[in-house]
């Protein structure tokens, strides 16, 4: 006998009259140290672009702009699934790359799971992973309804518009000039709701 899943209904985090945002990517091959690192300073290659984006949306929706957001970043990686970017974390000599290799990290470190937790005390998570990683974290119900802000593939459409989610057409890079400004336009409006 199947039974239902129960619906999920998230955590939500203290009130401090910011809104809470969470931007996820994962791990890359090419790293800029061979020493103990931040996970958000210890990738360079696409996770760069990414990085750069946070650093952006902390000068202007963060203590040193607006001050009206707390932005987060964490990393999906091959040897320690998903983590805060302030984690410290070496460096390892394999990188998952394809659908099977993130499976298997799944299996082995729940990424999705932790995900599913910690955004919990979210309004909005922003996710720039490749597609078939993004399959996985639907599958495993690790996206929160209405949160989701998702660059991915043009596949996923139908399914963020039935989970209430912002979708953004995945074409290259993680995120891409246009996809950041979307997001930022976004942000601003959601910055200004004070429900």
């Amino acid at each position: 006998m199947n039974q239902a899943k129960p619906e999920v209904v998230p955590i939500a985090a203290p009130p401090t009259g910011k809104k809470n945002i969470l931007i996820v990517t994962n791990d890359s091959e090419v790293t800029t140290s061979n020493k103990l690192e931040s996970a958000g300073e210890l990738y360079g290659g696409r996770v760069t672009e990414i990085r750069e984006f946070v650093k952006s949306l902390e000068s202007e929706f963060g203590e040193e702009g607006e001050d009206t957001m707390n932005v987060s970043f964490g990393l999906i990686t091959t040897f320690f699934g998903f983590v805060p970017s302030n984690y410290s974390i070496s460096k390892y000599k394999y990188v998952m790359g394809n659908k099977e290799e993130y499976q298997i990290t799944q299996n082995e470190r729940d990424y999705a799971g932790r995900l599913e937790y910690v955004s919990r005390g979210f309004d909005k998570v922003i996710l720039c992973v490749p597609k078939e990683m993004f399959r996985i974290l639907v599958d495993n119900d690790a996206l929160h309804k209405g949160k989701i802000i998702a660059v991915t593939s043009k596949e996923f459409r139908g399914l963020c518009e039935e989970n209430d989610w912002i979708f953004l057409e995945r074409k290259g890079a993680r995120l891409g000039k246009k996809n950041a400004a979307k997001i930022k336009d976004h942000l601003r409006g959601f910055a200004e709701d004070k429900s």
